[in-house]
C-alpha cells in the first residue's frame, strides 16, 4: 500500500508530508483548495507526464517522494530485479521537475528511467475517475481483468507456453520446407555438378605440382642444353677426369714414399673425382627427368586449365573443390532425406498446433463461464448504485483459426443504461457518473484479483444523491477490506464511511501567497468537515447535529 507521499514545490504545495493507513482514507476540502493537485502529484511519482507548470512559482525544481509498504513478494520487487536494482523489501519512487522541463527519476534512491517508474506504477497504484478510463477502454485488460475473476492466470500461462511451441514448429517447419525447395530446384545442377567433379576427380595439392611440371617441361630444351653442357665438362673429351685419375696414379705409387707430403693430395683428390663422379651422375639425373614427350606437356596443360576453370566456376580455389565435391554430394544426401525431415516436422507442426487448438477452446469455455459470473456479480451492486434498469455484459467474441499466447478471444464489456437503448462498449455508451459506477460495480466485484494494492478513486460521487453517494461509500469501505482506497470525494456520506479522514485546505502565508495543507481529522473535526459538507459555507448546529448522526450511523 501506500504509507505515505512527500511533495515539494509543486504548484501551490510548498511542503507536505502525508501518511497513509490502510483501509478507506477520505480526502475533502473546498473547491480549489489543492485536491487535484494532490493527485497529479501521485501521478508524477508513478511515471505521469511531466510539465514545467507544475513547479511552484519562484522554485528551480519540485519534488514528489511516494513510499510503498508491499509484501515480499509482490511483482513490483521482480521488475526491480530484472532492472538490477537494489530493494531490501522496500520501495520508494522519487521525481524531481525542473522549471526548465527536465525531469529525473529514482527508485530508491538510484537513477531510473521515467518508463520504469511508469511500470511500477502501474503495479502499485490504479488512480480512477469520471472520466478515467485506462482500465475499461483497452479489451486487452478486460481479457486479464476476466481471466483474474475466474482464476484462469495459470491456464493462460500454460497456453502461452503451448503457442510458443507451436510458433517454433512452425517456424522451423517453414525453414525446413524452404530449403527443401530450394534444394529441389538446384537438385538438377548438383547432381552435373557432383557428375563433373567426381569426372575431374580433384585431388589436394595437385595445382602446384602440375603448375611445376609444367614450369619444368616448358624450360626443359633451354635446361637440356645447358646441363648436357655440364655432362661433357664432367665425362666428355674435354673433362679433366682422365688427367685427374691418371695423376692420382702416379702419386698413390710415390706416397708409399713419402706417406706424409702425399696422404692428403692423394685424398683429396680422391674427394674431387667422387664429388665430380656425383655430379656427373645428378646430371644424368636432370637430363632423363627433362626428357619427356610433347603429349606429356599438352596432358599437363590441358589438368591444370581443367582444374582453373573448375575452380572458377565454383568460385572456390582449386584446393577447395575437393571439399566442395563432399559438400554437393552431402546437399544431394539431405535432399533424398529432406522429404522425410518435412514430413516429420509436419507432423510435429500439427500437433503442436493441435494442443494449442485444445487449449484454447477449453480457456474459451471457461472465460465463457467466468464472464456469466462476473456480470452476474456486476449487476448485484447496480441497483443500489441507481443503475437498476442497466445492464452490464461481459461479451466474448472467438476467431476460429487464429490465436495468440493469450487465446483466441476478444474480450469487451458492454453496457446497457437503460432498456430499449442500444448496448455498447462501456466508453462509448456510459457518460461520465454512469461510467465510475460501473467502474465502481466491476471493481467490487473483482474485489483483490487484478487490481493494484492501492486505489484511489476521484470524485465518483459526482452528480448522485445521497442514496447512490451512501451506496458508492459501503461499496468503497467494502473494497478496502482487501485493498488500500483512498477516495476524493464531496460526498459526506462517502467521507463518513471512511476509516481515517484527511482535509485539505488553502492556508495564506508570508507575501499574499497561499499554500496548501493538509490534516488529519480527530473525531471533533472530522464532524465539523462534514456538517461543512452537509451544509455548504455556513455551519449550523444542525449540520453538526445531521453530521454526528451520520458518523454514528454509520459504526453501526
Amino acid at each position: 500500500m501506500l504509507a505515505a507521499l512527500s511533495i515539494r514545490d509543486i504548484v501551490i504545495i510548498d511542503r507536505l508530508e502525508i501518511a497513509f493507513g490502510p483501509g478507506l482514507s477520505a480526502l475533502t476540502g473546498e473547491t480549489g483548495a489543492g485536491k487535484s493537485i494532490l493527485l497529479d502529484s501521485l501521478s508524477l511519482a508513478l511515471g505521469g507526464r511531466g510539465d514545467a507548470s507544475l513547479v511552484r512559482r519562484g522554485a528551480e525544481q519540485g519534488q514528489v517522494v511516494a513510499a510503498f509498504d508491499l509484501p515480499p513478494g509482490h511483482p513490483a520487487f521482480e521488475v526491480l530485479r530484472a532492472q538490477g536494482l537494489d530493494s531490501d523489501g522496500e520501495l520508494v519512487l522519487r521525481r524531481i521537475q525542473t522549471a526548465d522541463g527536465r525531469t529525473r527519476a529514482y527508485v530508491n534512491d538510484q537513477p531510473a528511467s521515467v518508463q520504469l517508474l511508469r511500470t511500477l506504477g502501474a503495479l502499485l497504484v490504479e488512480i480512477h475517475g469520471q472520466h478515467d478510463d485506462r482500465a475499461l477502454v483497452d479489451p486487452a485488460v478486460h481479457r486479464r481483468l476476466l481471466d483474474s475473476f475466474g482464476g484462469l492466470e495459470a491456464d493462460v500461462a500454460a497456453l502461452g507456453g503451448l503457442w510458443e511451441r507451436r510458433r517454433r514448429a512452425e517456424a522451423e517447419l517453414a525453414a525446413a520446407q524452404a530449403e527443401h525447395e530450394a534444394a529441389a530446384r538446384d537438385r538438377d545442377y548438383l547432381a552435373h555438378a557432383l557428375e563433373e567433379l567426381d569426372a575431374l576427380a580433384p585431388q589436394p595439392g595437385e595445382e602446384a605440382h602440375l603448375a611445376d611440371r609444367r614450369q619444368v617441361m616448358m624450360q626443359s630444351e633451354k635446361l637440356a642444353e645447358e646441363l648436357s653442357e655440364a655432362a661433357q665438362s664432367l665425362g666428355g673429351s674435354t673433362s679433366a677426369v682422365p688427367l685427374l685419375s691418371a695423376a692420382l696414379r702416379r702419386l698413390e705409387r710415390r706416397a708409399a714414399q713419402f706417406p706424409a707430403l702425399l696422404g692428403p693430395t692423394v685424398a683429396g683428390l680422391e674427394a674431387s673425382l667422387n664429388a665430380l663422379e656425383d655430379a656427373r651422375l645428378a646430371v644424368d639425373r636432370a637430363l632423363a627427368e627433362i626428357a619427356f614427350d610433347p603429349r606429356e606437356l599438352e596432358a599437363t596443360e590441358e589438368r591444370l586449365f581443367a582444374l582453373r576453370a573448375a575452380a572458377r566456376k565454383h568460385q572456390v580455389p582449386v584446393d577447395g573443390l575437393s571439399a566442395l565435391r563432399e559438400q554437393i554430394a552431402g546437399r544431394l544426401a539431405a535432399l533424398e532425406l529432406g522429404g522425410e525431415r518435412v514430413a516429420a516436422l509436419e507432423t510435429a507442426a500439427a500437433e503442436a498446433a493441435a494442443a494449442y487448438d485444445r487449449a484454447a477452446t477449453l480457456i474459451s469455455q471457461k472465460r465463457i463461464k467466468a464472464a456469466k459470473a462476473l456480470d452476474r456479480a456486476v449487476m448485484a451492486e447496480l441497483p443500489a448504485l441507481k443503475l437498476e434498469r442497466a445492464r452490464f455484459e461481459t461479451r466474448i467474441e472467438t476467431a476460429d483459426g487464429q490465436g495468440g499466447p493469450e487465446g483466441r478471444d476478444r474480450v469487451e464489456f458492454w453496457v446497457q443504461t437503460n432498456p430499449g437503448s442500444h448496448a455498447g462498449p462501456i466508453l462509448k455508451v456510459a457518460s461520465g457518473g454512469e461510467l465510475s459506477r460501473f467502474l465502481l460495480a466491476l471493481k467490487v466485484a473483482l474485489a483483490e484479483k487484478g487490481s493494484a494494492p492501492t486505489l484511489v478513486f476521484d470524485e465518483i460521487d459526482t452528480a448522485v444523491g445521497g442514496a447512490v453517494s451512501d451506496a458508492i461509500g459501503v461499496r468503497l469501505r467494502r473494497l478496502a477490506e482487501k485493498v488500500q482506497v483512498l477516495t476524493v470525494t464531496h460526498a459526506p456520506q462517502v467521507a463518513a464511511r471512511a476509516t481515517s479522514h484527511l482535509l485539505i485546505r488553502k492556508e495564506p502565508v508570508k507575501g499574499g501567497d497561499v499554500v496548501t495543507r493538509v490534516d488529519p481529522l480527530d473525531p471533533g473535526r472530522r464532524r465539523e468537515e462534514i456538517a461543512r459538507m452537509l451544509a455548504g459555507a455556513t455551519v449550523t448546529d444542525e449540520a453538526r447535529a445531521a453530521a454526528g448522526r451520520l458518523l454514528e450511523g454509520m459504526r453501526t
